[in-house]
């Protein structure tokens, strides 16, 4: 049953896709890494990626 569910989910014409993106940041006080998550559009990853 749970095949099916997500078959039609990924039919579905009006629902765009999403990526979860989860960037390391560098503290420059402390020199940690922080991690950073964003659900953006598929369409949208380089860019979010390549922002400073």
């Amino acid at each position: 049953m749970a095949k099916k569910v997500v078959a039609t989910l990924k039919t579905k014409s009006e629902a765009k896709a999403y990526t979860k993106v989860i960037k390391a940041v560098r503290s420059p006080k402390t020199g940690a890494y922080t991690f950073k998550e964003e659900i953006v559009l598929a369409d949208t990853v380089a860019e979010i990626l390549n922002r400073a």
